[in-house]
């Protein structure tokens, strides 16, 4: 179960990508039932403030470039055909650009003279990948819509479309962001949470974002796809808490495992499957979490680590519909995140516009 990803699609793989490519040209935009509406908020972080999020709406680009979801879902589509890997990666550019400063592509934008930006920061080194995958969909739309959609909500898209061509709910987007000027390889190291984190901590973090526990269990079932280095999970192995000892939340049998996979001093660059299904969207995730086999610490210790968050581990094990509602809901709240500064429609989601 617990191998380095190398990243082939298998003949049965492609075709239920197939499927549910196809079925999602015929119903582009339908929610999953019972699905809460989002509230606007407001939220104060480190100094950032947010501004409300009544400028995002579903069909923004409807007049000015009504092919721009499916452009994107058939970039997404192609790119999970040719690496299954990219699927977990373009999910999880929603996490590391909307927690830093909003959803404003900060994210992916290169370093210059003047600034350190985000792809090097210790939570996205040696960690995100695919940014070529939101190159392609941004230079398609460029092609189409020249000028008009912004790398923000290619990348708000992306996530939606690698969730459902996994195997998870589809859902209708709000749309209308505006790319930073900027962006902050400081901000991104103070804010985004380590692997190592415990449940606590995590709890702490989301409520500064008004984010609750539910939303932060229901969120981080976006492991349920994807792999993790054995750099992040050593310590559980080997010297959990300093104690020189396994962690004792981890099942014994899945422990072994994963010694085979990551032995003390090997390749910390070695991947392993975050859950079971790892190419799947489903709720295996919780029940591995429940039965002491998550990959991370940050996961394992939302249900061995803290009451609040392990009752909805246990639910979502027990119910995926349930988690499908929660996670759209989780998605479409951090989503709304906005720094309220000035920004742009960058033609290259690489540099701002006038930058070479």
């Amino acid at each position: 179960m617990l191998s380095p990803d190398v990243g082939s699609a298998t003949t049965q793989h492609t075709t239920v990508l197939e499927t549910l490519f196809h079925s999602a040209l015929l119903f582009p935009t339908i929610a999953i039932a019972n699905t809460m509406q989002p509230s606007m908020f407001l939220f104060l972080h480190m100094g950032i403030m947010a501004s409300s999020a009544d400028q995002l709406r579903p069909g923004f680009y409807a007049e000015t470039c009504p092919i721009a979801e499916s452009v994107v879902r058939n970039v997404i589509f192609k790119a999970m055909v040719n690496d299954p890997r990219s699927a977990a990666s373009v999910m999880r550019f929603q996490f590391h650009d909307c927690f830093v400063n909003g959803c404003d592509a900060s994210m992916l934008l290169d370093d210059t003279p003047d600034m350190l930006g985000e792809k090097l920061s210790l939570s996205n080194i040696n960690s995100l990948r695919s940014y070529e995958v939101i190159d392609e969909a941004k230079q398609e739309l460029e092609k189409r819509c020249p000028n008009v959609v912004s790398c923000a909500d290619i990348i708000i898209m992306a996530a939606r479309d690698a969730v459902f061509l996994s195997g998870g709910p589809n859902w209708e987007l709000k749309l209308g962001r505006k790319d930073s000027l900027t962006a902050s390889q400081e901000d991104a190291n103070s804010i985004m949470p380590s692997p190592r984190a415990n449940a606590t901590a995590l709890i702490k973090l989301f409520n500064q974002f008004n984010l609750s526990v539910q939303d932060l269990v229901a969120l981080s079932g976006s492991h349920s796809i994807g792999n993790g280095r054995c750099f992040s999970i050593v310590f559980r192995l080997y010297n959990q808490s300093g104690t020189g000892k396994p962690d004792p939340a981890m099942d014994p049998d899945y422990r072994l495992k994963l010694e085979q996979l990551c032995p003390a001093g090997g390749d910390g660059n070695v991947t392993g499957d975050l859950d079971g299904t790892p190419k799947v969207f489903d709720n295996q995730y919780f029940k591995d979490l429940v039965n002491g086999s998550g990959f991370l610490n940050s996961d394992q210790s939302l249900y061995s680590g803290d009451e609040r968050s392990r009752k909805y581990v246990e639910k979502y094990s027990r119910d995926e519909g349930v988690f499908f509602e929660d996670f759209v809901e989780g998605m479409v709240k951090m989503g709304d995140f906005q720094s309220g500064r000035p920004g742009e429609v960058r033609k290259n989601c690489r540099v701002v516009n006038g930058d070479k």
